[in-house]
């Protein structure tokens, strides 16, 4: 027995083996977790465990950056090299091999390899940017605090009025002001729509008929030509300024007319020009059948958010009539926003302005006095049409897709700025007015054709404003041509930084201030002096340069 109580009592050579190798295993760990180890004999040491909570999470938010680095690296290379891919089997109809991995010179000779001019954009299925940032819980927030800042406004709108009136005054008087003689515009965008869709279709069914078996096609297709610029210019064009100018529409009236008149002048010209070559093609195939759409592709793609004609389109297979609704509140809140920040930080800074002699001191007050209205109207310029206005007709439309607008925002260069900001009106003057000019004249002057583009966006958005507010007053078309040309070489693609992105947001505000400033100015002035017997020049001259002096 004391035999077995001696062999019970002595350690075994395996037990003591297992011991030094734990504590040997406990000396290469960690001190915080042999501290761990020692203190939970039974027991956990709640600071302990904190402590390495707090540990884990600085560790694990120093590997953050890094990691998503080098998710968005890869995935931008894997996304550049689907669209390499893309590009070349749209440039070629053979089938051919492509690497999985591409290399730097693969990638430029795909890019080299875009598709020719006769294709043109391709059409896709995809959400707009901001439904997919709406979806984070962080970029919803800033949409909140905007809603926040309308609620302000109206607070203070009405606080204001039961001040000085002793009572609530919820008048809308601007409002409706500025869309006043509803009825005529109407008539007027009706009769416009209807001679879109009438004259357009059939003088291209027309030509399209009689042009495979005429003897003088050059004659034959000039005729049809003539016809259809004159009606360009004469009934889509002359006609709705006739009726602004005549009828004495107010400014929103006057911005529905035009704005109208050229989206279907755009539409019209994408109609024809996507389908002559169908049928100058088909005739050179000697092909027995005449490539003409359909009545209803047409009468689709005129009210579809898009300005490049297809015969068909990705659709989505049902209607969110809930979503459709939901836009549009936005845009009729949109409207009452635009309305506040005109009476709460426009209309007060303005109203007395033309009875101040002009400096530069006050002239460069109401510059920066100006930013803040001029911003927040971009912004709800953007968020109302880009956004909202156009995914709600997309919506019903069941048109797939929404890639109206990029990530203008982020842009580090002007050159980038105008191809995300509106890619609607991009996409038609890149496929109709740069690369039709570079078709026309050789690619080798590639600058005239930027110049030409520029010209003609600078020249249809001061036409615009020219009509609306009834007078001429280039101040649009001056920031365009000079600046805007300027800061797209100086602020180019090559320009990356976060520096660059400021120096963009900087230079937009400026603008931004400018144009509010300059043409409240002038408005005003055309109140308070108006013309006695006023002649051409008369609209040409500014008012407001000269306005304090009658006064």
């Amino acid at each position: 027995m004391a035999g077995e109580d001696c062999v019970r009592k002595r350690p075994s050579a395996s037990t003591t083996t297992n011991k030094s190798t734990e504590n040997e295993e406990m000396q290469r760990r960690p001190d915080g977790e042999r501290a761990f180890q020692n203190s939970s004999n039974g027991r956990v040491d709640v600071d302990h465990v904190i402590t390495r909570k707090m540990q884990l999470i600085a560790e694990a938010e120093q590997l953050k950056p890094v990691f998503m680095k080098e998710v968005d690296s890869h995935f931008t290379e894997f996304v550049n090299s689907l669209v390499a891919k893309s590009a070349l089997l749209d440039s070629s109809s053979s089938a051919s091999l492509f690497p999985a991995s591409c290399s730097e010179k693969e990638l430029h000779k795909a890019k080299a390899l875009r598709a020719p001019p006769e294709h043109g954009k391709i059409f896709t299925a995809r959400r707009s940017l901001l439904d997919e940032l709406f979806e984070v819980s962080h970029i919803r927030t800033i949409y909140h605090m905007f809603i926040a800042l309308l609620i302000v406004f109206i607070l203070s709108t009405l606080l204001v009025d039961f001040i000085d009136e002793g009572r609530l005054v919820l008048g809308f008087d601007l409002l409706v002001y500025v869309f006043g003689k509803f009825p005529v515009v109407f008539c007027t965008w009706l009769c416009m729509f209807c001679a879109t869709v009438i004259i357009p279709y059939s003088l291209f069914f027309q030509w399209a008929q009689g042009y495979h078996s005429s003897s003088h096609r050059g004659i034959y297709s000039l005729f049809y030509g003539t016809l259809f610029t004159l009606f360009q210019t004469v009934g889509l064009g002359i006609g709705p300024t006739y009726v602004a100018i005549s009828y004495a529409l107010p400014p929103a009236s006057r911005f529905i007319v035009i704005l109208e008149q050229v989206r279907l002048v755009m539409k019209a010209h994408s109609f024809v020009r996507e389908n002559v070559p169908r049928v100058l093609s088909s005739v050179k195939e000697k092909s027995s059948s005449v490539p003409v759409p359909q009545i209803s592709q047409y009468l689709y793609f005129l009210f579809a958010p898009t300005l490049i004609y297809r015969d068909n389109y990705p659709r989505n297979p049902t209607v969110r009539w809930g979503y459709v609704a939901t836009k549009f509140a936005q845009v009729l809140g949109s409207l009452f926003y635009a309305y506040y920040i005109f009476v709460r930080l426009c209309i007060p800074q303005f109203r007395n302005s033309s009875q101040e002699a002009f400096n530069l001191r006050g002239l460069v007050l109401c510059i920066f006095n100006s930013i803040l209205p001029g911003v927040l109207i971009l912004f709800l310029v953007f968020f109302a049409f880009l956004h909202c206005w156009l995914n709600a007709f997309a919506e019903m439309m069941r048109f797939a897709d929404r890639m109206f607008y990029k990530d203008w925002w982020n842009s580090t260069s002007y050159a980038n700025y105008y191809r995300t900001w509106n890619v609607v009106v991009h996409d038609w003057l890149y496929y109709y007015a740069y690369r039709d000019f570079l078709w026309f004249f050789g690619k080798k002057f590639k600058a005239a054709a930027m110049l030409s583009v520029f010209t003609v966006s600078a020249a249809v958005h001061e036409y615009v404003l020219s009509i609306c507010f009834g007078f001429f007053y280039p101040v649009l078309f001056c920031l365009f041509m000079c600046f805007g040309m300027l800061f797209n070489f100086i602020l180019n693609d090559r320009r990356k930084g976060p520096i660059w992105n400021v120096i963009m947001w900087t230079s937009l505000f400026l603008g931004q201030g400018v144009i509010i400033c300059l043409y409240s100015q002038e408005w005003y002035a055309r109140q308070y002096c108006p013309a006695e017997n006023p002649v051409f020049l008369d609209y040409l001259k500014p008012r407001s340069w000269s306005c304090h002096v009658q006064l």
